[in-house]
């Protein structure tokens, strides 16, 4: 091809023309103006203009992304007459779309006559890319880029340094709504993805700025994406530098991190809920690491002890508690801590804390281990009760009143029926025979039910009779003042027989009944001069009865006698009374006679009763 030879340019130039379009490597010669006085038509296709569009022009004009590594190169050239050999330049041509070139360049003075000065440079620049690439083809390479690329979920792309986008992968094009075609050759400001917010815009004029001379730039910035919505990224713009450390490119890249960021935004709420959560219950909270300083305290707990929180930060847990027993709890602190085992809020001790000023007050604790961000805390619930014990000694002296009163009220009626009975003797003395018997029945009558009061005032609890030791004092009594010594009067307790009780209302009926089938037994049972043995048991039947028998083995019960209907006061009673106290009454005849009182115990009572 014809070239255009610069002003006074010598004969040669047809000749080196021809050898310009015969060499496999592209030439090009500049004079000692850095304007281009001949190229080749390789180096010319490689720049996108033709061979005319060339000459003359300044060698900055079209060396695009190499000019700042060339022109330094031919400028030292001029300057020292000495070749430059094998410089290997990797940069992006003027094609459309724009391809990434590798370059093997030789740099040779020009003279107009031997050993005069260098007049120009003549560039030998052999095209290497496809051997940079091994055996693929520079299409091929791209090819091979461009899929791993676009099988990145990455924001990726490439710039020139004045900030204009050559490449871009699928994921944000397609996060845009965009395609290839939308974006390449524009100002990377001036794309869809950043052109919704002029101040988003200028910061990023800037950080091309920024990453143009060397830097690296980070942060993260919302951008447009498809249907007009926002997305976060973490953007990163880096320079790319070649061998010699200039800046031929920057890369942009970026993901996405709005989900990350609704994940931190919940974070920050639950937290913020948390915080309410613990600084408005009204229990104080501590939370103490390993060592058992205290990292965490709410507003309850500042009340309470009379601190101020940024002075408790910090400090070890046993500031709270008094003086002489600091020592003894950072053992049983560590104990804790080391087993790491978790104790249930409802296991509270009894302690005391020591406010600011050094005055105490009771404290009920409990402690959870737990763990928070990896590692070890325990978290102290702690509730002023200085009230609670207050109310708690009112309410037990109340019941203590209580209890005295009770136990005096049992104590008089006591002697009032002993009293009574005094009277019934008196009134013995005087009383003929049918009067005398009749008499006797009702201060035995009386004499039981003083021993049920008798035994409530001595045992102390007003609540239950104890039926074994209730028995074995009846028992008593009536063998001292009914029994006869052809008559023995016996009692047989089971070993559980300790555990059944019945209330005062309960009772007295029992004792009565007791009193009346005994007595009957020992008048009757064993007509003189026959002897024998009348006997009173108590058993626990599995867990829901109790059995009371007066059993003897002597002449029966006359058929006539039928229970509630007989003339006798005593027979009279027996059902009535069987009845006060809830127990079933059986009837036995066989070799004597036996009645079987079968009842359930004040324990079982109440709590089928739902008490």
């Amino acid at each position: 091809m014809p070239t255009r030879p610069a002003d006074g340019a010598s004969p040669e130039g047809p000749f080196l023309a021809s050898l310009m379009a015969t060499l496999p490597s592209g030439l090009v010669v500049v004079d000692a103006g850095l304007r281009i006085t001949h190229v080749s038509e390789q180096v010319a296709a490689s720049n996108g203009l033709s061979v005319a569009e060339h000459l003359g022009r300044p060698l900055a004009e079209v060396s695009g992304s190499l000019t700042e590594v060339v022109l330094p190169i031919v400028q030292g050239v001029l300057q020292t007459g000495l070749a430059v050999e094998a410089v290997r330049l990797t940069g992006w041509n003027n094609e459309q779309p724009p391809r990434l070139r590798h370059w093997q360049c030789s740099y040779h003075p020009l003279r107009e006559q031997p050993g005069g000065p260098t007049s120009g440079v003549v560039i030998v620049a052999e095209d290497v890319t496809e051997s940079a690439h091994g055996v693929r083809s520079p299409r091929d390479s791209e090819t091979l880029v461009r899929r791993v690329l676009d099988t990145l979920f990455t924001f990726v792309g490439v710039l020139l340094p004045d900030g204009t986008l050559i490449e871009a992968n699928r994921a944000p094009l397609e996060a845009g709504g965009l395609t290839i075609e939308d974006v390449r050759g524009h100002a990377f400001w001036d794309t869809p993805w950043w052109n919704h917010d002029p101040a988003v815009q200028q910061w990023l004029k800037d950080a091309v700025a920024q990453a143009a001379a060397g830097q690296s730039v980070r942060s993260d910035v919302t951008v447009r994406m498809a249907g007009d919505t926002r997305m976060t990224i973490d953007f990163t713009l880096s320079p790319m530098r070649d061998e010699r450390g200039v800046v031929t490119h920057l890369i942009p890249s970026a993901t996405d991190i709005s989900e990350r960021l609704r994940q931190a935004q919940a974070a920050r709420q639950s937290e913020a809920l948390f915080r309410g959560v613990v600084e408005n219950v009204p229990d104080g909270l501590v939370m103490v690491d390993p060592e058992g300083r205290i990292v965490m305290v709410n507003r309850a707990l500042e009340q309470m002890f009379g601190w101020q929180r940024e002075d408790l930060l910090g400090q070890r847990i046993e500031v709270l508690l008094p003086a002489a027993v600091r020592h003894g709890h950072v053992a049983l602190r560590d104990g804790f801590i080391d087993a790491a085992r978790h104790r249930e809020m409802g296991l509270r001790r009894d302690l005391f804390g020591q406010r600011l000023d050094g005055s105490q007050f009771p404290v009920e604790v409990g402690i959870n281990a737990m763990q928070a961000e990896g590692e070890l805390r325990v978290l102290a619930t702690v509730v002023d009760i200085t009230q609670r014990k207050a109310d708690h000694a009112a309410l037990a002296q109340a019941l203590a009143e209580k209890t005295a009163l009770l136990q005096e009220v049992h104590h008089r009626v006591k002697n009032n029926l002993q009293v009574i009975s005094s009277l019934l003797n008196l009134q013995l003395r005087s009383a003929g025979e049918a009067a005398r018997e009749a008499l006797t029945e009702s201060q035995h009558r009386v004499k039981v039910m003083a021993l049920i009061h008798q035994l409530l005032y001595e045992q102390g609890d007003l609540s239950r009779v104890p039926m074994a030791v209730y028995l074995r004092k009846l028992v008593a009594l009536l063998r001292d003042s009914a029994a006869s010594a052809r008559v023995e009067l016996v009692l047989a307790l089971s070993p559980d027989a300790d555990a059944v009780a019945l209330g005062l209302q309960r009772a007295v009926p029992c004792g009565l009944l007791v009193n009346e089938l005994v007595t009957n037994a020992l008048k009757h049972a064993y007509p003189a001069p026959r002897q024998g043995v009348v006997q009173v048991s108590l058993t626990l039947v599995g867990r829901e009865r109790a059995l009371i028998t007066v059993s003897d083995q002597g002449v029966g019960l006359p058929p006539t006698v039928v229970l509630g209907e007989s003339d006798s006061l005593g027979f009279q009673l027996i059902p009535v009374l069987a009845q006060q106290m809830g127990a079933t009454l059986r009837l036995q005849q066989a070799e004597g006679t036996t009645f079987e009182l079968s009842f359930e115990p004040e324990a079982h009572a109440a709590a089928g009763q739902g008490k």
